[in-house]
């Protein structure tokens, strides 16, 4: 269990030197979270090198820092792209639930549980948006009336309960389910990922903030600095298209590969080599 202890305001350990890393990290996760999502890529890790930050205090911390960049770019998205509230609305209710619940087994099921699933997901989702270059370019909606609405509430459900326990990758998560599962155009599913993701960050904190988790002058300079990144990204994304999305869709997903098959090896398959 996570323990009921405040974490105050900033961490004993924090030096300027890795305070300027982390903001850098946290301006540059805003960016790469409002074109396609993956910023935890950077900001979780980032937060992991400040000494004496446990790993539920950084998910925490990174939780809200987050809030402020995805609700950035969820507005700026809803100005300039105007997406269908009639889809996102739900889907950001149920995933606010089930980020809940899936914060509360965060610190009861280790990450190396989940990271060989999520690598191989993340290569099967690369290689079939490399394999079909058609994919994403413009909105043709697989599904019609309540059936679209079913799928993409158990899509809000089951991604916003792997940000609950982990996070990294997501909002690419999101984008290519809305993209893949339910036919939006990047430009279209990335807008809708963004005010999903602020539900799924919103629902992770609510459990952390009573348990004392969240060091709150780290999340929110972090955020201030999210929020600048968030505000770029989306401005970029919505006036270069769904083209510049897909590029950095497989960019960020190629990435997430890297990073986690690094972890599953030295967590998990080195110890059996050496």
């Amino acid at each position: 269990m996570i323990n009921a202890l405040p974490a105050g305001l900033l961490p004993d350990g924090l030096t300027p030197t890795v305070l300027v890393l982390v903001l850098v990290a946290a301006l540059a996760a805003g960016w790469i979270d409002a074109v396609v999502g993956g910023g935890g890529l950077l900001q979780l890790p980032a937060l992991l090198l400040v000494p004496g930050l446990s790993p539920v205090q950084a998910l925490a911390t990174n939780k809200l820092a987050s809030v402020f960049g995805t609700a950035t770019s969820a507005v700026t998205y809803h100005r300039r792209a105007r997406p269908d509230l009639r889809t996102a609305l739900p889907m950001a209710a149920v995933a606010l639930v089930s980020s809940f619940a899936g914060a509360s087994l965060a610190s009861l099921l280790p990450a190396a549980v989940f990271k060989p699933v999520i690598v191989v997901a993340l290569v099967l989702i690369a290689g079939v948006t490399l394999l079909r270059p058609a994919l994403g370019e413009v909105t043709a909606l697989r599904h019609r009336g309540g059936r679209h609405h079913g799928v993409a509430v158990a899509v809000g459900s089951v991604i916003g309960f792997y940000d609950g326990v982990l996070g990294p990758g997501t909002g690419s998560f999101l984008v290519f389910a809305m993209v893949s599962l339910l036919g939006y155009d990047f430009l279209s599913a990335s807008a809708k990922a963004k005010i999903v993701n602020v539900a799924t960050n919103l629902g992770a904190l609510l459990f952390f903030v009573p348990h004392g988790s969240v060091f709150w002058g780290l999340g929110l300079l972090m955020g201030a600095a999210n929020m600048l990144g968030g505000y770029l990204g989306s401005r970029a994304a919505t006036a270069r298209g769904s083209g510049f999305i897909r590029v950095a869709f497989l960019v960020v997903v190629t990435a997430l590969i890297a990073r986690l098959g690094w972890d599953v090896w030295s967590e998990n398959l080195r110890p059996l080599v050496g």
